[in-house]
């Protein structure tokens, strides 16, 4: 009796413990996780079953690594707050699979992402017609966003294209649009935005920008 009691107790310990963790490492939806999300949740609970199973294990050797690995994963999630090329590292980056109704057969290999994939997810969006399609995007997560044709033709596409992250500029996604580096700067310096730097975000689409600045005081 003494040994189901001590389980129960270990359990109930490590329950709280690991949605403690969970709540401090922050709220993201399981679809939205990263691959270093996933592999910092499979090792805690592989730790915290192991503490169930082992009832003479004290619990201090399975609290230190749950803790070790919540600092680092916080820490890691710090660091790619602040700096998009650690982001992109850790959690990778968005990859245009069909640019202007045209696939990319090459960011499609480059990903390991097949036909089957792209009509398995253009059907969860009820699109049956890949020639329907504006753009497809795959998202680090593996969720597919897509943008539709309109059924009159604008000169700039639906998308908001993301020019300016955390005061750097994006060569990728200015070719998207077919512009370049020059051009962007130009019509920065029009609007009265000199230091790139201090751009938080800015995304143009529709002939428009959307530029945020570096905690910008309201």
């Amino acid at each position: 009796m003494e040994v189901y009691l001590t389980i129960m107790a270990r359990t109930l310990f490590l329950y709280f413990l690991i949605v403690l963790i969970f709540r401090l490492m922050g709220k993201r939806e399981i679809g939205e996780l990263s691959i270093l999300d996933l592999v910092v949740f499979i090792m805690i609970a592989e730790m915290a079953v192991t503490a169930i199973e082992d009832e003479k294990d004290p619990l201090i050797h399975t609290v230190v690594p749950m803790t070790l690995l919540m600092i680092i994963q916080i820490s890691l999630a710090y660091l790619s707050l602040k700096n998009q090329k650690i982001r992109h590292l850790l959690d990778g980056k968005p990859t245009i699979i069909i640019n202007r109704g045209k696939v990319d057969e090459h960011a499609m290999r480059t990903q390991r992402y097949n036909f089957d994939d792209l009509m398995t997810q253009l059907r969860d969006k009820n699109i049956s017609n890949v020639a329907d399609v504006e753009f497809a995007i795959l998202e680090p997560t593996g969720k597919l966003s897509v943008i539709e044709k309109q059924k009159k033709q604008k000169k700039q596409p639906e998308l908001q294209v993301p020019l300016i992250v955390d005061g750097q500029i994006n060569e990728d996604n200015l070719k998207v649009i077919d512009k370049n580096n020059l051009w962007l700067r130009q019509q920065l310096r029009k609007l009265g935005y000199k230091d790139i730097g201090e751009i938080s975000l800015c995304t143009f689409g529709k002939g428009i920008f959307f530029i945020d600045m570096k905690d910008e005081k309201k």
